[in-house]
């Protein structure tokens, strides 16, 4: 576990946004800033409720093992507290049943922690920290106009904000570090241009994503005990369902597709939608159940990532983080993970004991993007509809990652490296490893004895 420090950098940060990249963000700045202010336009609740900021917290969030585990080093006893209040918890492949390529991963005990909590709980719980913290004030209902410069617009000095409140007047809030956190909607690349920077470069991929949730009462045999359910989509079935038990002892239910092929949001069409997936488990689960409200949709149009670590000229005393960076497909539930992974290079950097260098902060943030955004554009470039280049090698590994996961249906060695590479607890090469790819050659048929999960070996992160 990663020590706190003592060091005091600055007086002041602040953090635009409360999403959990800029809570997260915040918790690593309160050990080395005397008062980090996390400045957001929602109301913020002490409950665990949605918010209208936060559309997508509806809808499932998955939680990857690496994630948790990040979440669990910034703030110690964590997952025990969540999974006190409620929050079901268990084995990633023991617990769950996953469908890729048309096969469900061969089941195994791999160490990996699978919390199963709804986005508005775990958020909850995660400001609740943060209140808790003397060093950490909440400005909400406060909209950021821009940012404050220096003279020569080489550093930024604050921001202006604005209450949203009946005759509020523009205040500056000064600082010695600002970290956007703001998400998809940043305006950092137009107050770049207005301060004389350069825009960054923007990489798109458009997916044309559509999900649909609903939430429901389900017998306590569900599944036969098993927390969660994924049926990803193929490039065949390019549909995908995922039902996920929940704090409360409900259950929510995700469908998505893509290329505008987008669940409805009426009950029977959003059942239907239901019943077309490849499995029949989710189907089969809630055909009978009771649901709690009726189904809401959300539209994601293509995730986007944006080069800050390519920019030859940037203001000191501004840095940027969690999906105002990069966006990804949400479906494949990396958003929070890299987030935690984010704020934990972020304490990295002020363990240094002076304030984060731009260049050196994006350079390094990049290094935390690159494996998820490759893994994401990736699998979204597998299917044909998606515009994009697909490269030998996209082509090549989308090959082989069928037939891994059409192997991984009877070795349970291959199913375990799998999470772990998908979960970022292990890096994508140990799919490629000798060992490994033997295993796939032989569609999972060998008698060699297994090893211990890669998650149990050391390094293996």
């Amino acid at each position: 576990m990663t020590s706190q420090i003592s060091t005091q950098i600055g007086d002041r940060a602040v953090v635009l946004g409360a999403s959990m990249a800029g809570l997260l963000a915040a918790r690593a700045l309160a050990d080395s800033y005397g008062q980090v202010t996390v400045v957001d336009r929602d109301e913020l609740p002490d409950t665990a409720t949605h918010r209208r900021g936060v559309p997508h917290g509806r809808h499932i969030h998955a939680l990857g093992a690496r994630g948790q585990q990040a979440l669990e080093q910034l703030f110690p006893g964590l997952t025990a507290e969540l999974v006190a209040d409620g929050a079901p918890a268990g084995d990633m492949l023991t617990d769950a049943r996953f469908y890729f390529s048309g096969h469900r991963m061969r089941p195994a005990r791999t160490g990996l922690m699978l919390v199963c909590a709804g986005r508005p709980f775990l958020e909850g719980h995660v400001r609740a920290r943060l209140r808790a913290m003397p060093q950490v004030r909440f400005l909400d209902r406060c909209d950021v106009v821009g940012l404050a410069t220096a003279s020569d617009s080489g550093r930024v000095t604050g921001v202006r904000v604005l209450r949203r409140t009946d005759g509020s007047a523009e205040e500056l809030l000064a600082a010695d570090l600002v970290v956007d956190a703001s998400g998809r909607g940043s305006r950092t690349p137009a107050w770049l241009e207005a301060a004389g920077y350069p825009r960054p470069e923007r990489e798109e991929v458009r997916i044309g994503l559509g999900y649909a949730t609903r939430i429901y009462r389900l017998p306590a045999d569900s599944l036969d005990g098993q927390l969660a359910v994924l049926d990803a989509a193929t490039p065949d079935l390019p549909r995908t369902g995922a039902l996920q038990r929940l704090e409360g002892d409900r259950w929510i239910l995700t469908l998505a597709g893509i290329l505008g092929d987008h669940p409805p949001t009426d009950p029977d069409g959003f059942l239907d939608f239901a019943r077309s997936l490849r499995f029949p488990d989710i189907h089969e689960a809630v055909r009978d159940a009771e649901p709690q409200d009726d189904p809401v949709g959300f539209r994601f149009p293509a995730s986007v990532r944006h080069r800050y670590e390519r920019q030859d000229r940037y203001p000191a005393g501004f840095l940027v983080t969690g999906d105002a960076v990069c966006s990804f497909n949400p479906i494949y539930g990396q958003g929070m993970s890299v987030a935690a992974l984010e704020a934990l290079t972020l304490r990295r950097h002020l363990e240094r004991g002076v304030e984060p260098q731009p260049r050196r902060w994006f350079r390094d943030l990049a290094r935390v993007i690159d494996v998820p955004w490759d893994m994401s554009a990736g699998g979204d470039l597998a299917f044909p509809g998606v515009p994009g280049r697909r490269t030998l090698k996209t082509r090549l590994l989308g090959g082989y990652l069928a037939r891994f996961h059409a192997a991984a249906a009877s070795d349970a060695h291959l199913s375990t490296a799998f999470i772990n590479v998908a979960g970022l607890v292990a890096p994508p090469r140990l799919l490629l490893r000798p060992d490994i790819t033997l295993r796939v050659l032989l569609g999972g048929r060998t008698r060699r004895p297994p090893v211990d999960s890669p998650s149990r070996r050391p390094n293996a992160a």
